[in-house]
């Protein structure tokens, strides 16, 4: 069991009436009048959908167990991403929905982890940066330096990242998938 003021991004833990949450945002919140609460940004696992509440900081709840295995991403058909373990080659399927956001970071045949609660597979995790290939962005500037403004470039899988001045299109990027920004050329 483990207490609301515990709870910290990236952790997930069960409710009582069985939902599986991962914590997005928390935060301590000390109001005018009245006790310290807990605000937080969840996503519901299972479903996806994502919204805001509060808990009593000493508030108790089951931490869930995450367990990881290699894979790579084979596809994507429909609204199924398709994925395979590496070790067994076992095939999973994951709603589209539930990973929305991961996908805009790897291609297909790219090595990522694959989160299970028990048997049920519940997400993927990606590598912290990615080798990306600018399909669009407008022309560089001449004499443009690192100290510019940046303009916006859509990459291979669909991201679009603000980038310096000089980036053309066809160059490779590293980008940081924690939270989607241009590291450097690759």
């Amino acid at each position: 069991m483990i207490e609301a003021s515990k709870l910290k991004a990236g952790m997930t833990f069960e409710t009582t009436d069985n939902k599986l949450l991962k914590v997005l945002e928390a935060s301590h919140h000390k109001p005018g009048k009245g006790n310290t609460v807990m605000r937080m940004k969840l996503r519901d696992v299972r479903t996806g959908s994502t919204f805001d509440t509060t808990y009593r900081p000493e508030e108790k709840f089951e931490q869930a167990i995450i367990e990881t295995r290699s894979a790579q991403y084979l596809y994507q058909m429909d609204s199924t991403a398709f994925f395979m373990d590496t070790e067994n080659y076992e095939q999973y399927e994951i709603p589209v929905a539930n990973i929305e956001q991961e996908l805009l970071y790897i291609l297909e045949n790219s090595e990522v982890k694959i989160q299970f609660y028990g048997t049920e597979v519940i997400g993927i995790t990606v590598p912290t940066t990615v080798e990306l290939t600018v399909t669009e962005t407008q022309p560089s500037i001449k004499g443009a330096t690192v100290t510019g403004s940046g303009k916006p470039a859509t990459l291979e899988t669909g991201l679009v990242v603000n980038v310096p001045d000089f980036i053309e299109e066809g160059q490779k990027l590293i980008i940081n998938t924690a939270e989607g920004t241009y590291v450097s050329r690759a």
